[in-house]
């Protein structure tokens, strides 16, 4: 049989990411990673396989995988891909982890209560040890009673469980966290080897958006360094919170009507959205060996226009783009990062990348890092885009709209084995 230049490249390339995903002709397994949606109805995730070949996702079997949640809120997993984290959207104020199979099925292990209730947002710092959620009301207070939110931190146990939780009180609505990248010299951490440049305990910063009393309930982002070794938080300078009732808190002014939060790989950048003036925030975070570390300033550039209500963020696995998921006009936008100031600008794309109804969330799968799916709550689906690696471009993936459970509230993605992360980092 003779294959031609063209054929024979095309069969070494799928050859060499088969070899890499650890695909045989025995096996078949073309899964490159997974995607769970969680309804915010029924509570069940559902699961599905990503096709390394085309980004189109199907469902796995066994899904969807039950939880004991009640109006779940987010759903978050660990960077390393071994865990999954569902968190209650109510009073119930509950995380129920969950252990990654190597089929991509789901293990749940017992529920661990929040420090407050009707919990807001979570995210997992790099080392995959703390996972953390803040919270819309302090125990005194609640719907009927309104008053300031907080922040819990669990510990990561190497089985997946979580330990009792530490609690950070905070101001009103901390609507979204992050924890950016160590850095811990001159030079920034290079994504994909987070950690190499840092000894333990040093280095990342924990930055909630959230509304600040002080300045006429302007939203402000309260800043934190993290002690990655103890989970201990002091604040950073320009951040305060009262230790009275009501908790008061101050920190870097930011947009009208917070709505999410993101840092970039290198640990130099945090993002903001602003639903109502549909506009992103852009910061600098102060180095380490400046007066005062991880102090957040605004970029040169300072901000970005969106689509309609931007409510979610992602930044690809490089650390190159930064992409936003508009509720109102059913779209993503997409920009480029400078890593030179953090300023961010638009890719080749003409327009917007169109989802269904009332995306979400997005993510970007980590094992090759070019596939972008957003939960579509109002659509009871989810949309997928394949990214252009050089421009950030996003296309419709084959079969762009996949049904998953009602009023999906969001999604996450892990890599199918450690060997999937590989692809984004040779």
């Amino acid at each position: 049989m003779k294959f031609n230049t063209m054929v024979r490249t095309g069969v070494a390339a799928v050859t060499s990411l088969a070899a890499a995903l650890g695909i045989s002709a025995c096996a078949r397994d073309y899964t490159a990673a997974y995607v769970y949606s969680i309804s915010s109805t029924s509570g069940a995730i559902s699961a599905y396989g990503v096709d390394y070949q085309s980004g189109v996702i199907t469902q796995i079997q066994g899904s969807p995988f039950s939880t004991q949640l009640t109006n779940p809120a987010t759903i978050v997993s660990t960077p390393n891909g071994k865990y999954v984290y569902a968190v209650s959207g109510n009073q119930q104020a509950v995380v129920e982890p969950f252990s990654v199979g190597t089929d991509g099925k789901l293990y749940g292990e017992a529920t661990v209560n929040l420090t407050g209730t009707y919990p807001l947002a979570a995210t997992i710092d790099s080392t995959s040890t703390w996972l953390f959620v803040t919270y819309q009301y302090q125990t005194q207070y609640g719907p009927n009673a309104p008053g300031p939110g907080g922040m819990s931190i669990f510990k990561i146990n190497s089985d997946g469980t979580l330990g009792t939780p530490t609690n950070v009180n905070l101001g009103v609505d901390p609507i979204g966290v992050t924890v950016s990248a160590p850095v811990c010299t001159t030079s920034p951490i290079i994504p994909g080897n987070l950690t190499s440049a840092c000894s333990s305990g040093q280095g990342a910063n924990v930055y909630v958006y959230a509304v600040d009393q002080e300045t006429s309930a302007t939203p402000a982002i309260i800043g934190f360094s993290f002690n990655d070794s103890t989970g201990a938080v002091s604040f950073l300078p320009g951040s305060t919170c009262s230790t009275t009732n009501p908790t008061v808190c101050t920190g870097i002014r930011a947009g009208v009507q917070p709505s999410a939060i993101v840092s970039e790989p290198t640990g130099r950048y945090v993002y903001v959205t602003d639903a109502l003036q549909n506009e992103i925030f852009s910061y600098q975070i102060a180095g380490p060996t400046t007066a005062n570390p991880g102090q957040l300033s605004s970029t040169v550039q300072g901000f970005v226009s969106t689509g309609l209500y931007p409510i979610s963020m992602v930044v690809d696995p490089r650390g190159k783009y930064l992409y936003a998921a508009n509720y109102n006009s059913a779209t993503v936008s997409s920009y480029s990062i400078s890593l030179s100031d953090g300023s961010l600008g638009g890719t080749a794309s003409v327009g917007n990348f169109a989802t269904q109804t009332g995306p979400t969330c997005i993510t970007i799968e980590p094992a090759l890092g070019i596939y972008l799916y957003t939960s579509d709550k109002l659509a009871g689906d989810i949309s997928g885009g394949q990214l252009n690696a050089n421009t950030g471009q996003l296309s419709a993936v084959p079969t762009q709209f996949f049904p998953t459970g009602s009023l999906p509230s969001c999604l996450t993605s892990v890599p199918n084995g450690p060997r999937a992360n590989q692809l984004v980092y040779p």
